[in-house]
Parts: structure tokens; sequence; C-alpha cells
């Protein structure tokens, strides 16, 4: 029994995609064309095809709008059509008005009679067609049976031109890939799978012929150090924040096009196709000296400067109301290293990684079989860089969250307010460092993020009175994500007992946990936060225990109100160097606090003269507003703190209690 053609088409395209020679991620377009039954009951042929912005690798079925074939097959008797009205027209032909949105290249598909068609962005391919002889060597490759077009920015011209080559075995465009078709779906994608061999194997042989020259490309750079590389990724970090936070992850898969003698000639060669140009934008960068972070800066000073010289040569080709792109590189190519990639998340850089390695695999097999690349001319580059058409892509991308791009240390962020904490950073789009040494609840916070959906989480588990775990808590944001712009510090636990009956080792743990932990991670913070020289913001959670002690929680009331002093401390030592320190003051949180465990809930309600169970009821009803304070009041003003809004606040105090008067900040 044979399946229906869009289940067919999502398991090819799921097949392509998940072959990364073949297409980088949201790149590569695969339609299929069937018969539907409208709403009158008529049978109708339509055409399933990818839409904008999705990915083959994981497609679904409603990414693949159906549009009415007979509609789309009409337009091609068209001499012309510009691309507001081609997709005005391609708009109407939708089965679903609401689906997503059709890819640009529709018109391509629909006028190539075959039932299945995958266009793929193969490096083999790109490297084929991306020099000055690429007609040539598309012949050698695969023969007369498939067709050269040169480049020609998607759209209604180029779809006319494919619709005259159906009688061709597939199109091979410059700088553009691969299309093939067949009538079943298995077949199309064993000729996709051919031709991509076909090509590899020739390239194989044209690389060996190159040989017979000494090779010119390779030179030995030695191992970038840890300790370097620790410095390298704060300064760059500090640099690239200027047009926003993000986060940088080391790829060392572009090491052997980082080392290359002409790295600089593979990034000048510029991406192999236009999806590769949509998302490095605005063009890899190359550090040059990785060991002299002043040299790094400059380095990506100078590609900035660069892309703004372009967009000023170019932008007479703009319509009135567009910008210019944040000119920084987002693709930093480094010596003995490999790459350092930025985004708002890792999964953003990782992206970025994959594209990049693409990219520069072609150039460099480009020149290494061919010799000098071709590239397309800078007006054409500018002009689909900035393309509406494929700006669409990436306006389909919800706005970030407020916190994108940010990486937050939390400690004591396995449970109780710590936890509630990361939740709710992570819901603001916040990368996190999650310190605590509860191994297990810091397993269960990570996996609440998760399930979320918030960015990927890195844990540390380990005693935050211990110097050597603060150093690598602050190590481990650096080494992870790039540095860090905030901490909140609220790793504690209760101490009960009146001082004629507390014991000194209980007292030095109490003043251990809630005082020197914080002292600990403040040293580090500000050391790490110095080197990178994009400010921050320290967040300290102490109590209203601060300003109003009680009796018989005298040890954690000491401790909290040192924090609040050590907060302005941080606070007046951070100023010049742009870092903010303020505290926030909550009372009687007990929703997944562990602070009221061991005998603390009950000590504090025998003061109190309640029942244990009475307790929170009782602090709910001291205060001003009769209410209840929750982890996630506390979270939210934590991310106060963290964010922009507060950007001219420091050494603050901030209660979270419900109005108690004695604990009012003065």
């Amino acid at each position: 029994m044979s399946q229906h053609p869009l289940d067919e088409l999502v398991a090819r395209s799921r097949a392509i995609g998940a072959d990364t020679s073949l297409v980088v991620w949201g790149g590569g377009n695969t339609s299929a064309k069937g018969v539907v039954t409208d709403h009158l009951g008529r049978e109708r042929t339509v055409m399933w095809i990818k839409g904008s912005g999705s990915d083959l690798a994981s497609a679904t079925p409603g990414d693949f709008p159906a549009l009415y074939l007979d509609d789309l097959v009409a337009l091609r008797a068209h001499d012309a059509l510009d691309d507001d009205t081609m997709v005005d027209f391609v708009g109407r032909a939708m089965v679903d008005p609401s689906a997503r949105r059709p890819s640009i290249e529709t018109l391509l598909h629909a006028f190539l009679p075959a039932r299945h068609i995958d266009h793929v962005h193969a490096d083999s391919v790109c490297a084929l067609t991306n020099h000055h002889d690429g007609p040539l060597a598309v012949k050698e490759a695969l023969g007369d049976r498939f067709a050269y077009v040169d480049w020609i920015r998607p759209g209604f011209q180029l779809s006319k031109i494919a619709g005259d080559l159906a009688d061709f075995d597939g199109i091979v465009l410059a700088h553009h890939g691969l299309i093939v078709w067949a009538d079943t779906s298995d077949e199309c994608l064993a000729r996709t799978r051919a031709a991509v061999a076909s090509v590899d194997a020739y390239l194989a042989r044209t690389r060996l012929e190159a040989r017979t020259e000494p090779a010119t490309t390779s030179r030995d750079v030695p191992d970038l150090g840890e300790s370097d590389l620790a410095r390298l990724t704060l300064a760059l970090r500090g640099r690239l924040n200027r047009h926003g936070r993000r986060v940088l992850r080391v790829d060392r898969r572009l090491r052997a096009i980082a080392d290359r003698a002409d790295v600089a000639e593979v990034v000048a060669a510029g991406v192999s196709t236009g999806d590769h140009m949509m998302r490095i934008k605005p063009w890899s960068a190359v550090i040059t000296d990785p060991t002299d972070t002043a040299s790094a800066v400059h380095d990506v000073d100078r590609s900035a400067d660069a892309y703004a010289a372009y967009f000023e040569r170019e932008r007479a080709q703009l319509p009135d109301g567009y910008s210019m792109h944040a000119p920084d590189p987002l693709v930093l190519l480094v010596p003995g290293l490999g790459a350092i990639t930025t985004g708002a998340t890792l999964r953003d850089a990782e992206v970025l990684a994959d594209i990049a390695l693409h990219t520069h695999t072609v150039a460099a097999t480009v020149i290494d079989s061919f010799g000098e690349p071709s590239t397309l001319p800078e007006s054409e580059t500018f002009a689909f860089d900035y393309w509406p058409m494929e700006l669409y892509k990436l306006s389909l991308k919800p706005p970030p969250p407020p916190l994108a791009g940010s990486v937050i240390v939390v400690t004591g962020a396995a449970s109780g307010i710590g936890r509630g904490i990361a939740r709710h950073l992570g819901a603001l789009g916040a990368n996190l460092c999650l310190a605590d040494l509860d191994a297990e609840g810091l397993d269960a916070c990570a996996a609440d993020l998760r399930a979320a959906g918030a960015p990927a989480a890195w844990t540390i588990v380990g005693d935050q009175t211990d110097e050597v775990v603060v150093a690598a808590t602050l190590q481990g944001a650096v080494h992870e994500f790039g540095g860090a712009d905030g901490v909140v510090v609220c790793a504690g636990i209760g101490v009960t007992g009146s001082l004629q009956d507390l014991s000194l080792d209980t007292w030095n743990r109490g003043l251990s946990v809630n005082l020197t932990s914080a002292f600990l991670i403040t040293k580090h913070a500000l050391r790490a936060l110095a080197d990178q020289g994009s400010g921050g913001s320290l967040v300290y959670v102490a109590s209203k225990n601060a300003f109003a002690p009680g009796a018989g929680f005298g040890g954690y009331s000491v401790a909290k109100a040192g924090m609040v002093q050590l907060m302005r401390i941080a606070a007046l030592e951070g100023g010049p160097i742009g870092v903010r320190a303020n505290a926030v003051n909550p009372d009687a949180v007990f929703d997944g606090s562990g602070l009221w465990s061991g005998g603390v809930r009950e000590e504090r309600a025998a003061t109190h003269g309640v029942h244990p169970d009475e307790l929170e009821d009782f602090y709910a009803a001291r205060n001003l507003l009769g209410r209840k304070v929750s982890t996630d009041d506390v979270a939210r003003a934590v991310a106060f703190y963290l964010s922009d809004d507060s950007s001219r606040t420091t050494g603050s105090v901030l209660p979270i209690d419900g109005g108690v008067p004695g604990a009012f900040p003065r």
C-alpha cells in the first residue's frame, strides 16, 4: 500500500536533513504533488512544499503548506513578476491561508512537472560551481544530462528558467546547489544521493591531481592553552556585548580551516549559498593572534568597520527604512583552536558553527581543487543579504526574551528560592550556570529548564564555601558560555538557637555558608567581570532578618546583615568597572524551600507561640499587606536587578516581605 505523498515528503525531507553534507540548518527545499478533495468535494491537484523558517531534519506535515497547483502553473504565462506580486499570487493559491508561508522557490517547484523535487545545498556541489570553470566542472562531474545555471536570485525569473529545463535529469545552480526530480519519492532521494556521490568522486580526483604541486596552505600552529582561551573569550565577549549580550561557544571542528596559511583567502571567498549568507551575516573574522587579547579585539573592530563601510557603499540599493545589521562578526576563526561562534544560546551558536564549517570547507575545497574561488559580486551579496524575501524568514522567529544572550550564575539552585529563580530566569532566556551541593536537586532543576524550553543549563556540584569550587564555578561560566553577566548569590542555610545556646561550630557553619560563600563568589565574579569589561550585576538574596532580626535566629540574622554590607562594598568597588550590586530581602518563603527543615520550622513556631502548621499564615498575617511571599515573587525582583531596567541602580535593598515595618530599608 503506497503512502500519502505528504507522508513520503516528510520522510524524504527528514532523511535529507539528517545528512549534514546535503543541507545546513534551515536550508534546502523539498516538495511533492498529489490530489486532495476541496471544500466542495472536488478533487484538485496540490503541491506541498517546505515552508519558510522550517528545518528539514525535524520536519513535520505542518511544515509543508499545500497550494493549488493549477493556480501556480497559470503564472508561467506571465513574462515577468516582481517579488511582491509573485508572493501575493502564491499566497492566494494556498489551500489554508493560515498555514506556514511557503518557500520563495514555490514557483520553481511548481513549474517543474515531476511529482517529487529536491533542492539541496550539498557542500560538494557548491564547491563544483563556485569558481570560474563551474560549467565545465559540472559537465565533467555529472555529464550532459545536468543543466548549469549561473547565479540568479531565487524568484520568478529563476523559476521560469528551471521550468524550461524539465527535460534534463537535474539542474546545478551556481552558488545555490542542486535540484533533482522524479515521479516517486524514493527515486527522487536516490537521484539526489547519486548526483552528490558523483560530484564527491569528481572532487576527490581533482584534489588528487592538484596535489602534484607542493602544498602551501598548511602551517604548524600550537594549541591554544586553556588560560589563554579563557582570557580570549572574556575579552571577545566584552567587546561583542556592545551590540547585545550573547554566549560564545568553542568549536574545534574548524581547526583545520583556522590553521590554514590562506585562512584569510578562505574567508574572503564568502559564503557558498544564500542560506549561509542569511545566518553568518555579516561574515567571519580571523583572529590573528589569540594570545594577545588587545589584538583579538582589534580584529573584531576591523571586521565591524569593514562591514560598516560595505554597507555604506551599497546602501543606495535599499528602500527607505532599512538599517544595517549589527556589524560585528558572528563567527571568529581562531588558529590553534578552531572557531568561536556566538548567539543567544549555545544552540544558536552551534548552528552558526555548523554553517561556518560548511561554507568555509566549500571555499577551501575550491581553492585546493580549482584555485581561485569565484565569489558573488559585492552588490549581489548585499542585495541578497537585505532582500525582503529572505529577511522575512528571520522575522518568523519570535522576538528574543528579555535576558536572551545573558549568562547568569545562580548558587543554591537545587531547591527553594534558588530553584525558583533559576526557573524564572530560564523562562526569560538566560543561559544559566547552576551551583549547589545537592546533585539530585541540580539535575531536577536542569530538567525543569529543559522541559520548559529554556536554554540548556550548566551545573556544578560542590560546596560554595570552598574557594576551589567557587573558582571552578566562574571558570565554568567562561568555559561553557564565554563569560558571565550576573551572579545570584542564594546559597544559604537556616541557623536557629539563642546566642547563649549556639555552639561555635554551628555559628561558624552559618557564617561560612551564608556569608563567606557570598564573599568568595563576589571575589571571583568581580575578577571575571573586570576582565570581560562589559559590566554586570550581582544580586544577593539576603533576608528581612538583615534589618529586623528575630530572637533565637541570631546566627542567621547576623550573616544576612553581613551579606547586605558585603553587597554595599561590592557596589562601591564594582561601580568603576560597571558592575552593579543589589540585594533582595525576602521573608517567610515556604514553597519548595529547604530553609525550614531540620527543626527550623518547629523552633520558629515555638518562638512565635503558634503551631508549626500555622507558621506560614502567621508570617503572612503580620505583614502590612497580609500576603504570603512566594519564590516567584523573589525571582521577579531578582530578574529586575539583572535586567537593564535597573541599569542605573546599585547598592539598593528591595524588601520582598509583604511589608514588615521593622525591616524597612534605612
